[in-house]
């Protein structure tokens, strides 16, 4: 019923949003978001021509967005993006995989378990999908905020956050700028890998590269660091060669500074398109006045998704792994 239903709501996203692509002649990506909101809102915007404004109309009488659960809403908006970001170039246009945010969702879920109310942050926001999937997850009061500078995903992410129900503040600004944001609990984010351009601004952080850009994944996990409160958590989604590349060293020596190293999950290959782009996901905790070093760390190879038995088993070892690191 699930894949029927996510099929069927995937099918009058795309429908809808080419209606709307065709009449606006502007990106797929901008008209799904338009598709969103008119889905949310159940309203066709006014200074819409009455030809377009009947044809969305029909639409809009044609679904009942009620009918949907949120997973199936989640799922449905991701294939529409997924579709929209095949025709679009822009690097940072990419999703992270379902399967991965899952892991990251169940991860916040164990870390998090002792306390009654958490505040989340997503620095690198996207769409939304990492940070409405590890919200399902958790099942205290959150209060959630994300950061993204690129209008057409903050546009898409605050119609999908709505979609779910889910309430989320957005920031839309550079995100390796200052916030005018509280420290949080639990920090979650795919970073975003490359060289940041504004040499300036990356003067500022002590994860500056000594010459040249500096990578722009060093200074989120800076920046990161530097937004939770002591003893809180941060959970990234890592490049495979974080810990290989030239500036490393530097990196290294900075997370042992500020950070507890909790664990090292290493994701499988499958979960992505070429091996040059597997990830692994890293958790660490910020160091406070009652935290230690965890004796031994959560180091796993996960199997692929597709093998049910495997994973079963390797959630099991984790359940028991973070029944001991609470006990501590």
């Amino acid at each position: 019923m699930e894949k029927v239903n996510v099929e069927k709501l995937f099918s009058w996203l795309d429908q809808t949003a080419l209606t709307i692509q065709q009449y606006l002649n502007e990106p797929y990506l901008d008209s799904l978001a338009d598709t969103m909101d008119l889905l949310f809102y159940e309203e066709v915007h006014e200074d819409m021509d009455q030809h377009i404004t009947k044809t969305l109309q029909n639409a809009l009488n044609d679904i009942d967005l009620s009918t949907f659960s949120t997973i199936e809403i989640r799922k449905a908006v991701q294939l529409a993006i997924l579709k929209g970001m095949k025709d679009s170039t822009q690097q940072q246009h990419l999703i992270t995989p379902e399967t991965v945010s899952m892991i990251v969702g169940y991860l916040a879920d164990k870390l998090m378990e002792k306390k009654e109310h958490i505040r989340l942050f997503d620095p690198a926001g996207g769409t939304a999908n990492l940070l409405t999937t590890v919200l399902e997850h958790l099942k205290q009061q959150v209060d959630a905020y994300a950061s993204e500078v690129d209008p057409t995903l903050i546009h898409l992410a605050v119609s999908n956050a709505n979609l779910q129900k889910k309430q989320i503040e957005f920031f839309q600004q550079d995100s390796l700028r200052p916030f005018l944001l509280d420290p949080v609990d639990l920090v979650v984010s795919d970073l975003p890998v490359g060289y940041y351009p504004d040499d300036i601004q990356a003067s500022k952080y002590e994860l500056e590269a000594d010459n040249g850009h500096s990578y722009a994944h060093h200074l989120f996990i800076e920046q990161s660091i530097m937004y939770t409160k002591e003893a809180g958590y941060l959970i990234f989604i890592i490049p495979e060669f974080l810990f290989d590349s030239d500036q490393s060293d530097k990196l290294n020596q900075f997370l042992h500074k500020h950070t507890h190293i909790i664990g090292v999950i290493r994701l499988p290959e499958t979960a992505f398109k070429s091996k040059n782009n597997t990830k692994s996901i890293l958790i660490l905790q910020k160091k406070g006045s009652h935290t230690k070093e965890v004796k031994q760390p959560l180091l796993v190879q996960l199997p692929s998704f597709k093998n049910a038995n495997a994973m079963a088993d390797i959630l099991g070892q984790m359940n028991v792994w973070f029944k001991k690191y609470h006990t501590k």
